[in-house]
């Protein structure tokens, strides 16, 4: 029986959604954070500044709200063309934005790098009153990320330091990596969500197109595996996805499917750096993308990669590495 008592309180909150822009320096742990939040790999992660070149939006649906997590490139003072252009994708993130999470590491003290990006987001999104403080247009958060690396006296007193740093809406500690607080962090970023319908089908992860994904991830994948041995020129491209299907009848059936991927270095010379000796570092990549991969085909999936150079954008024999193994 429907309850239609007006003074009912036991009724359901109204559904929430929205754009959370998650932001601060490079390599503060902004795409962990947002993984761990949807439950899968969907960007990538990396001790590597400025592995995030784009934009990647995660959507996290739950039975009260749906809320498009927006992880955007580690905002810096840029001193190349590239890091100028990752500082506009930001810009670009931020303007839809109907929440803004700023991460600060908890084991690193609150520096210029963190000032700067207040100063901006104070710029666009808050209005300074007569007595000095600030008015925000959309709340403001601050995720203290990191704590596992604090005792609970450090972690009391840098939390203190957060707060007395800006008019935060909310100040919540987590450590992604370890699981800890997380759901605390997804209660907090719902509760300060516009009330709105949800935007995407509940099964939806992520904005990008599952080559898009894929391509990141393995990109991401690379410069970890390397370090400093290739510089940030390196270039990803999914060709592909191919499933098992009988040629003549079009019908699919129980198999592996087929990953073409293409993967640019800006030189020959550069081609065995991202293959290594006897393949090592394309089977390590392969075997550490094979759940995130296999997630995103629905399906388990082998990955065909093909290493060459820019100025070689065909596949032959003659300019193409060929490895194929099995994730």
């Amino acid at each position: 029986m429907t309850n239609n008592d007006p003074q009912d309180t036991t009724a359901r909150p109204p559904y929430r959604s929205g754009f959370v822009a998650v932001v601060g320096r490079p390599n503060v742990g902004k795409s962990t954070l947002i993984n761990a939040l949807i439950g899968t790999q969907i960007a990538i992660a990396s001790s590597r500044p400025e592995t995030t070149r784009k934009a990647i939006r995660g959507v996290l649906t739950l039975d009260n709200a749906q809320m498009v997590l927006v992880d955007t490139p580690g905002i810096h003072r840029p001193r190349t063309l590239l890091g100028q252009r990752l500082n506009d994708v930001v810009d670009e993130s931020l303007a839809d934005s109907d929440e803004i999470a700023f991460l600060l590491p908890a084991d690193q003290e609150i520096g210029p790098g963190d000032k700067r990006i207040l100063s901006r987001l104070r710029s666009q999104f808050a209005t300074k009153n007569a007595d000095g403080g600030f008015t925000w247009k959309v709340p403001l958060i601050a995720i203290v990320t990191k704590i596992d690396e604090l005792n609970r006296t450090e972690l009391i007193d840098k939390l203190i330091e957060v707060n007395e740093f800006a008019q935060f809406a909310d100040i919540v500690p987590v450590s992604a990596l370890k699981d800890d607080n997380l759901r605390e962090v997804s209660n907090v970023l719902v509760e300060h969500l516009p009330e709105g319908p949800q935007m995407y089908p509940a099964e939806q992860i992520s904005e990008e197109r599952p080559e898009e994904t894929i391509a990141e991830l393995i990109r991401g994948a690379f410069l970890e595996e390397l370090h400093d041995e290739l510089p940030h020129s390196l270039a990803v491209v999914v060709d592909g996805i191919e499933y098992p299907r009988d040629n003549e009848s079009g019908q699919a059936y129980d198999g592996k499917a087929r990953v073409l991927v293409s993967i640019y270095v800006e030189r020959d010379s550069q081609k065995p750096i991202i293959i290594g000796h006897k393949a090592e570092h394309l089977v390590r990549v392969k075997k550490k993308l094979r759940t995130a991969v296999n997630r995103i085909v629905g399906t388990k999936a082998q990955l065909d990669l093909h290493v060459s150079s820019h100025r070689y954008r065909r596949r032959s024999r003659t300019a193409t590495w060929r490895a194929r193994a099995t994730t």
